[in-house]
């Protein structure tokens, strides 16, 4: 660290670098993810000299970035540093899945130095302008800044991180690789401007909500992800059980509050959903919908039928009673102020179905199937597991899965990019050690980025990745089919050849997938990857409830 020395009246006591490093230290950040190039090498040899964040070596930029968004997700921010121009611009696409899903992703790149920039000379990795990637990444993040005066890199920095944390979306930060060594100015404070809501605005937001709750004969609760990005879960489970309304979660929001909980009737997801919790929600006289994205796929692809007037809506950026809007209600204050509510217990509720546990599965020697599958998976999920969702047939089978109290669930449900999984379970397991993922992944979308077993074999993690082996792009065929849906037929059970470790197995039985499971539980010091051969016009019960939907659909119109 340079000695201390003044500089315009403040002290200067470390490198913008270090600033930065400790400052992701004290977010929670213990990791960052990334692949290095020669703009940013000063930063990358900076935390490798720190004893405050460990690199984590991907095989491509945009799997640190899915890895950083998984991190993120289960610590509050995670952060992927990588090179200017080809490393950011093939980050961008997970950048733009952390932002549209309210991910706190720290994405560091390194830039030609000042100097370098002189003349405007043809640079290696250079698109159009020095300020191209800036310019991108402006469009995708809460914040995107250059660090390129000492005076004020660490003011940028904090404000920077803080708009992270309080909207819970990307930031964008640029080193100028002749910056990364240049001491600091001491910070002058920049705190954001305190965030609150109307008093009278949302004093009357509550009455009228608290009114409308206790006046129904027939209320629900749908929970979502937005209550898992900031923190409200403890106040829903307050609401949940001070007034005794059953309540139901999307399928962003899946694992929130837990499945065992009495209340809990399943997974709201219109037609892809079961029919019994359709049914339930959608005869609702009160809908209370906290926390919920109204994204296409948590509304199953809009087959969901939920009339505004009857609904209760609580999110980030927007907070409604009925067709009353509420622009100076913060979500934050409205659930807060619900959970506070002294209410009044229902002790008669409408019957409805709590999912079970479904208990062992007998394996015989017939043919794979995505339904047996599924079913194998829910009886072989333990605590400490965590399922890792791949989009596709992978997320939408899995919404029926029944997750244990201590496990959990993770998919970008909503931006719904192939190529998340894999990356992701290497980012879940540096953010939490103790979880062991359950990768469940397509055949096409593990050729995207499956590869990050490599690093998932450097960390020595143990994650069992399930690969759904149907031919291609499964979930596309019922809407389109074409050769444009096929993919090349990969070995993905001999893989571990390749790498030099891990077990691999492929399966065709059921049988052989219940030997398969067994002996991947097994390898704890790890990762095994489990290859099911399935027939190409196999789908999940969900997929098949939304395309029985979507065809009634068109029936009708015609």
């Amino acid at each position: 660290m340079p000695a201390p020395r003044a500089f315009g009246g403040y002290q200067m006591t470390e490198t913008i670098g270090a600033y930065l490093i400790r400052r992701l230290a004290e977010h929670g950040v213990g990791h960052v993810f990334g692949v290095p190039g020669d703009y940013v090498l000063t930063f990358f040899g900076q935390m490798e000299k720190s004893n405050q964040v460990q690199v984590v070596n991907t095989a491509d930029e945009q799997g640190a970035g899915f890895a950083a968004d998984a991190y993120a997700r289960l610590r509050g921010m995670g952060a992927a540093c990588i090179t200017w121009c080809v490393g950011g611009l093939k980050a961008a696409n997970a950048v733009g899945e952390a932002f549209a899903e309210r991910s706190p992703v720290v994405l560091i790149s390194g830039a030609p130095g000042r100097r370098e920039r002189q003349r405007n000379p043809l640079l290696h990795h250079k698109v159009r302008d020095f300020d191209t990637q800036l310019k991108v990444f402006e469009q995708l993040t809460v914040a995107a800044i250059v660090l390129d005066d000492p005076e004020t890199a660490a003011a940028e920095i904090d404000h920077a991180l803080a708009l992270a944390k309080r909207h819970s979306r990307p930031v964008y930060i640029e080193i100028p690789r002749d910056m990364a060594a240049a001491e600091i100015v001491a910070p002058i404070p920049r705190p954001l401007a305190p965030e609150a809501s109307d008093p009278d605005a949302l004093a009357m937001a509550l009455a009228e909500a608290v009114e409308r709750i206790e006046a129904a004969k027939h209320p629900v609760i749908v929970a979502g992800e937005e209550l898992h990005r900031f923190a409200l879960r403890t106040e829903l489970g307050e609401i949940i059980h001070g007034s005794g309304i059953p309540f139901a979660a999307t399928i962003m929001g899946k694992s929130v509050f837990p499945e065992s909980d009495p209340g809990y009737i399943g997974v709201y997801e219109g037609a892809m959903g079961k029919e019994a919790v359709r049914d339930y929600v959608e005869k609702s006289d009160c809908i209370v919908m906290v926390g919920a994205m109204m994204t296409d796929l948590n509304l199953g692809i809009y087959t969901a039928q939920i009339n505004r007037r009857f609904t209760i809506y609580a999110a980030k950026d927007r907070v409604s009673v009925g067709l009353h809007a509420y622009d100076d209600v913060l979500m934050e204050d409205f659930i807060r102020g619900l959970a506070a509510h002294p209410w009044k217990r229902r002790t008669e509720v409408a019957p409805f179905e709590h999912p079970e546990h479904p208990g062992p599965f007998a394996p015989s020697d017939r043919a794979m199937t995505v339904e047996a599958l599924f079913r194998q998976i829910n009886a072989f999920l333990e605590d400490d597991m965590i399922v890792i969702a791949e989009p596709g047939d992978a997320l939408f089978g899995a919404a029926d899965l029944y997750i244990h109290d201590g496990a959990r669930f993770l998919s970008p449900a909503y931006y719904a990019s192939l190529g998340f999984a894999v990356p992701a379970a290497l980012g879940v397991q540096a953010a939490e050690p103790k979880l062991r993922p359950l990768v469940l992944v397509g055949d096409g979308a593990f050729q995207m980025t499956g590869m990050e077993l490599g690093a998932i074999a450097r960390y020595r993690q143990n994650p069992i990745v399930i690969v759904f082996d149907n031919d291609g792009y499964g979930t596309e065929r019922p809407m389109l089919d074409g050769a444009f849906n096929d993919v090349p037929r990969w070995n993905f059970s001999r893989i571990p050849e390749v790498l030099g470790a891990g077990l691999g197995f492929k399966v065709t039985t059921e049988r052989e997938m219940a030997e398969a499971l067994d002996k991947a539980h097994a390898n704890a010091g790890s990762y095994s990857i489990i290859q099911v051969m399935l027939a190409r016009d196999d789908h999940s019960p969900a997929l098949k409830r939304l395309t029985a939907s979507l065809a009634e659909r068109v029936k009708a119109k015609g």
